[in-house]
């Protein structure tokens, strides 16, 4: 009995490692590039911040979700105006899906995260179906 407890205690210890190792794999990936705030109210009116990557293109900031959608997104799309904290200023903002620039977006948030954003591909799934999202300045 004290072999299988040994083994046991073996296969908990490697899953609890290769878990924390994914952990900090997932920080270092997510957090190491620029990373924006964004403040959107929920169901009941209270800001939500999440922490999310943005790219410029042609002076347009974009966020881009994944196809399934998160809540972050769906908050997004009810809310008339979101806040976007960017280089510690925070500023309105009108949210408009943009799918048409899905390839475009993709690209560059792969090339200013680079590996950060292969690797969250594998946890997420693949980029296929992404929205961007643009940042309209609100007044």
């Amino acid at each position: 009995m004290s072999k299988l407890l040994k083994v046991f205690g073996i296969v908990l210890g490697t899953v609890v490692v290769l878990l924390t190792l994914l952990f900090i794999a997932q920080r270092l990936a997510s957090e190491r590039v620029e990373v924006v705030e964004l403040h959107a109210p929920d169901a009941a009116g209270e800001m939500i911040t999440t922490r999310l990557w943005i790219v410029d293109e042609g002076g347009q900031a974009y966020l881009r979700v994944g196809a399934s959608g998160s809540g972050w997104f769906d908050r997004l799309q009810s809310a008339q105006a979101i806040e976007l904290t960017r280089n510690g200023e925070r500023r309105p903002y009108r949210a408009e899906p943009r799918p048409e620039k899905s390839a475009a977006i993709n690209a560059l948030m792969q090339a200013k995260y680079t590996w950060g954003d292969s690797f969250m591909a594998v946890l997420a799934g693949s980029r296929e179906g992404s929205i961007p999202i643009a940042l309209q300045p609100l007044p």
